[in-house]
């Protein structure tokens, strides 16, 4: 399969629906939660990501109104310590650009302090600036006792819960023959004092165009539950290297009013070399047995 990161498809709608659904998807895809098969956590073995890597993505909104750069936002990955013990801390940031804040100014920073050897998480740091709309949060995740504690509630936890930051970076330790026979990964994560059961399946090896050239990548999507934002369950794609990195390269999402994307732009200090783009002679042999 072909795909090329230019000339998405389109949907149109209204001016009040697109504030929503550019809101809900920005930060949906900032975050792309996405899941995984329950694993021992003493078998994680992360060869896909380090200290230092930062990722910066270019966030598109398309609509009848037409093609917008919205914003950016930035995932970025530094050794701390919570409680005085050593973490790992994942910061993601979310901004609209300046001409998008005159339609809808948005402001969030989503963080998560997480065990360097299993990936599950301490701490999670929410702070949400979007529009008139402010939200802040604190989690604190306890495991010996097996409960998660925000700032307004305490409630009991399984084992294997993840926030929306941390399960992102335990997927990209895993493999394709982590996935079950009917190609699917499930999770539970933790978000807004709600514990969630989610689930996404893998959709196949694909060839995506993108401004590195042709990179051979794996597609998944992620199960999202429908109403007025999404059409469907599965409104998300989402493309990442089909190497030890598993680098997101390409999320897009087809909403009511139109379509979100986010397009990898930038990385710095990856753990393994960048994947090699297709050569010219592959890409004529892969079309020829196609």
């Amino acid at each position: 399969m072909w795909l090329s990161t230019k000339d998405p498809s389109r949907k149109p709608g209204s001016t009040t629906e697109q504030k929503k659904g550019l809101l809900f998807c920005f930060s949906l895809l900032l975050l792309l939660i996405v899941s995984h098969k329950t694993i021992a956590q003493s078998q994680l073995q992360n060869n896909a990501f380090h200290v230092g890597e930062e990722l910066t993505y270019q966030v598109n909104y398309s609509s009848a109104l037409g093609d917008f750069n919205a914003g950016t936002a930035t995932v970025k990955l530094s050794a701390s310590t919570f409680r005085e013990q050593p973490v790992l801390h994942i910061i993601g940031i979310g901004e609209t650009n300046n001409f998008f804040d005159m339609f809808y100014k948005v402001r969030d920073r989503f963080e998560s302090k997480v065990d360097p050897e299993t990936l599950l998480p301490y701490h999670f740091i929410r702070r949400t600036r979007e529009g008139d709309y402010v939200f802040d949060d604190d989690v604190e995740f306890d495991r010996s006792n097996g409960t998660a504690k925000s700032r307004r509630k305490t409630k009991t936890i399984p084992v294997d819960v993840y926030d929306i930051l941390s399960g992102v970076y335990f997927m990209r330790t895993l493999s394709i023959e982590d996935f079950d026979d009917d190609s699917l990964y499930f999770i539970n994560f933790y978000l807004d004092d709600s514990l969630y059961n989610s689930v996404i399946k893998f959709d196949g090896r694909v060839i995506l165009e993108t401004k590195w050239g042709y990179l051979p990548c794996l597609k998944i999507t992620p199960l999202v539950v429908t109403g007025e934002v999404f059409s469907r369950k599965y409104p998300m794609s989402v493309w990442v290297t089909d190497d030890e990195n598993h680098l997101l390269i390409l999320a897009e999402s087809e909403i009511m009013i139109g379509t979100v994307q986010m397009e990898l732009m930038e990385y710095r200090n990856l753990k393994n070399s960048f994947i090699k783009p297709l050569s010219e002679k592959q890409i004529r042999k892969i079309k020829k047995g196609q």
